[in-house]
């Protein structure tokens, strides 16, 4: 590892910033001194400027994208090489698309076709408790609090608790799964390896299952909680509840599931009950 790679992530933790958020700022620079050819404390900000032009304009990753690449590549010339006047923010677009959402026969079909028990149960979880993959990868036994009724999310996105659902019908799926697997730490480990699995792999098992399904919405694994949010919504629970599930920072993030959420909840196939909304799953 260089010198400058260790000094980077040396002033990332001291900032307590999260592995991922670390790995990302590094990969910015990685991928911009890639670009030139040259070691980044040869690149100026005006040159880190044309490369993320050449992001945006060229290579036309997403505007949320390109702001991480910013702010990964403003941290290094800030924090690392000490330049202080360096400016590469840039404009913060939203892009109006609304999150694709399941029909609750979808999400049956797409857990119904999850080829063994431990994937079924980590595609229930993501739904039944609207965690992120992130958060869903590193679940512990010791989070599913079976007392209680809840699922504890420890330090999920900005380093914060929280609790969210736990249903009868997804604690009596998680009891079975574990009776097969006998997970000791992580609740959903690697075959073979006392660790948990990847993002990566928790995404593959998505669009396994979604390809078994034959289902053509839903671009990954995150598809489950838009569904969780506007289940819930279509149910009648209220947003106040649904953001802390969620565990989102604002209300107007939960609030675009009121743009997705049908007009008539009180139709039988949209119609969840907040304790028993994966009972469909099995009937």
């Amino acid at each position: 590892m260089s010198p400058l790679r260790q000094k980077m992530i040396r002033e990332a933790q001291l900032r307590q910033f999260s592995p991922r958020t670390t790995e990302a700022y590094v990969s910015a620079v990685k991928g911009m001194a890639a670009y030139y050819g040259r070691s980044p404390d040869h690149i100026t900000w005006q040159d880190a400027r044309s490369y993320l032009h050449y992001l945006l304009a060229e290579r036309k990753l997403a505007s949320s994208s390109c702001n991480q690449q910013a702010a990964g590549l403003t941290f290094f010339y800030h924090h690392v090489l000490g330049l202080k006047n360096v400016e590469l923010k840039m404009r913060r677009r939203r892009s109006g698309h609304l999150p694709e959402v399941l029909s609750c026969q979808e999400v049956k079909r797409l857990i119904d076709a999850a080829s063994d028990p431990r994937n079924r149960a980590i595609l229930m979880t993501a739904y039944g408790a609207g965690v992120r993959v992130s958060e869903l990868v590193r679940l512990k036994v010791s989070d599913i609090h079976a007392e209680r009724m809840v699922i504890r999310v420890e330090q999920g996105k900005g380093r914060k608790d929280r609790h969210t659902l736990l249903t009868p019908h997804l604690l009596g799926e998680l009891r079975a799964y574990w009776r097969l697997y006998r997970p000791k730490e992580w609740l959903f480990c690697a075959h073979c390896y006392p660790r948990p699995i990847s993002s990566t792999t928790a995404q593959r098992i998505y669009y396994n299952a979604k390809k078994a399904a034959n289902l053509q919405r839903g671009k990954g694994i995150h598809t489950l909680r838009h569904c969780f949010a506007t289940h819930l919504l279509e149910a009648g629970v209220d947003v106040r509840t649904i953001q802390g599930f969620l565990g989102h920072k604002s209300l107007q993030t939960t609030l675009v599931y009121l743009r997705v959420a049908r007009d008539n909840p009180g139709q039988p196939d949209g119609r969840f009950d907040l304790v028993g909304h994966l009972k469909m799953i099995k009937d």
